[in-house]
């Protein structure tokens, strides 16, 4: 489905990321990894993605530093010959009641999660128009649609990806790149591994469970793949129903 296709994913080495881009991996897909982490850390997604025949490469990262992404951006560029997929989903949080936040808190969640989104997208906006081609899939969030209490840094980061991923979407439409976001809910991963076992929390999605990353990977396949040429600037929820 993605033969011979170059994706970008970051925040790859565990969690969303990774299953996005093994699945990607497993369709045909060479992966970039740009993770916070070193090569040796990086080392064993770099490992499990090679082993599905394609080409992997980890760049570490600080995606909320724009020097550093340009960098990393240009490097890319020069390994792989260009990129078709950007999943922006490097994500961090640093929960609090804003009566407690700090404001380094609150920027540092803004520059990972939001200002990170940005800087991959304007590092790759040039050469996807260019070959006028490209899929941006942006990792937002249900808090980002409605709120949560104590994630006042992370829930506007999450909102922001949305009015980046319309905005991005419209400039981009004529070029024959499509740009939509992903909002996941709950979902198995090392961020939300303190709320796993919380029944009352189950409740409230109608599906009575957490998702698994793998299933917000199949979406995000749809959506880097030929099925969704037609479709741009939409947010789609993978939540079991919570945020109806």
């Amino acid at each position: 489905m993605l033969q011979g296709k170059v994706a970008v994913v970051t925040g790859a080495t565990q969690g969303i990321g990774f299953e996005i881009a093994k699945k990607f991996a497993a369709n045909g897909a060479n992966i970039a990894i740009v993770d916070i982490c070193d090569a040796e850390k990086a080392a064993p997604a770099v490992k499990a993605l090679e082993e599905l025949g394609v080409t992997a490469k980890s760049y570490q990262c600080n995606v909320g530093n724009a020097a550093q992404v340009a960098e990393t951006c240009k490097q890319i560029l020069a390994d792989f010959g260009g990129v078709d997929i950007l999943v922006n989903n490097a994500g961090i949080t640093r929960d609090n009641l804003i009566l407690k936040m700090s404001e380094a808190d609150f920027d540092m969640v803004i520059d990972v999660n939001l200002k990170g989104a940005f800087y991959m997208t304007k590092n790759f906006y040039r050469p996807m128009m260019k070959k006028r081609y490209g899929k941006i899939i942006n990792i937002s969030s249900i808090s980002g649609l409605f709120g949560n209490a104590g994630q006042a840094n992370y829930s506007s980061s999450k909102a922001g990806i949305v009015g980046l991923t319309k905005s991005t979407a419209k400039e981009l439409a004529s070029r024959n790149i499509n740009v939509n976001a992903i909002a996941p809910g709950f979902i198995e991963t090392p961020m939300t591994t303190a709320f796993q076992g919380n029944d009352e929390l189950k409740k409230a999605i109608p599906m009575g469970r957490f998702g698994k990353p793998e299933e917000v990977a199949d979406l995000a396949l749809f959506l880097a793949s030929p099925m969704s040429d037609f479709i741009t600037g939409e947010v789609i929820r993978c939540d079991g129903g919570m945020a109806m």
